[in-house]
């Protein structure tokens, strides 16, 4: 795959980030390829001569998007250019970096390494999600997590849950996460579910705070139908949280419908890339008190 034009997005207004956006600008220039920058990295940089649009129109001109921040900056490309085809290639500028795994200190090389055909790519399944009497136009997507939880804190919810509309469980707890693979070591890990390798084509439930000692996390088929009733009391009000970006409020009686997007991120990785190696450095894996 040749990329003869890349897309360049940035959100944070950090130095860093700017210096890194500059930088991978620079380099690209000086490899001849095309930069379109999305509107907010456009302000960023200060670059009148490039380019700019809207993220969501960058597949439709770019053969690669570079998302230079951290993992919240990737999640929304990835949810901007999944449906589109777009590769996403992440350099990070955060502060675990488990999508964005290009270093600052070596724009040059990876990124040059991805330019020469050097690379693999990594399918990642997004969710998506549909609340009866919603608007038909409005499906947001998410990359990590849907997250259902009540709508008046601290409160705890009621809820039925049904796969595949078989009947599963009644549960009252704070709230229910949703996760794909991706979102496994997110929040999904911080609420105890466990870690998944992105290849698997799985789901995992993990109950927040539920009232009862005997309830886990359970996996999933990837194709699974996930719907979530909220109970008829009319105090359960809840909110279903897309990557903590896009919420539908959800009334007494009313049921979300969470299922696979059809279309998948494609994730480059630089050369090297292990996802275990990327545990072992972010989450402090073998790490020994003393050493």
């Amino acid at each position: 795959m040749t990329f003869a034009c890349v897309g360049l997005v940035a959100r944070t207004g950090s130095e860093s980030v700017v210096s890194s956006l500059r930088r991978v600008e620079q380099f690209l220039n000086g490899r001849c390829v095309s930069v379109v920058l999305e509107d907010s990295a456009h302000a960023l940089l200060g670059a009148p001569d490039l380019p700019s649009c809207s993220r969501e129109a960058m597949g439709g001109r770019c053969d690669l998007i570079i998302a230079v921040g951290g993992d919240g900056n990737m999640l929304g490309a990835a949810r901007a250019v999944a449906p589109q085809g777009v590769p996403l290639l992440g350099i990070n500028r955060g502060r675990l970096g488990f999508l964005a795994d290009v270093s600052p200190d070596a724009i040059e090389s990876e990124v040059g390494a991805v330019l020469d055909g050097d690379y693999m790519i990594e399918e990642h399944f997004l969710l998506e999600g549909h609340v009866d009497g919603a608007d038909e136009q409005v499906q947001p997507s998410a990359l990590n997590e849907v997250v259902i939880h009540s709508a008046t804190h601290p409160s705890m919810l009621d809820f039925d849950l049904y796969i595949d509309d078989v009947f599963v469980y009644n549960q009252y707890s704070d709230g229910l996460i949703v996760s794909t693979p991706t979102g496994s070591t997110a929040y999904s890990l911080s609420a105890g579910g466990p870690i998944m390798h992105p290849n698997i084509d799985a789901m995992v439930l993990v109950p927040m705070f539920p009232h009862t000692l005997n309830s886990r996390p359970l996996v999933v088929q990837g194709d699974s139908r996930i719907s979530i009733r909220i109970g008829e009391n009319a105090a359960s009000v809840a909110k279903a949280s897309f990557d903590s970006h896009f919420e539908f409020q959800l009334g007494a009686g009313q049921t979300i419908t969470i299922t696979k997007k059809r279309e998948k991120l494609k994730l480059i990785h630089p050369p090297g890339h292990s996802f275990y190696q990327v545990c072992r450095s972010k989450l402090d894996w073998a790490s020994r008190v003393g050493e």
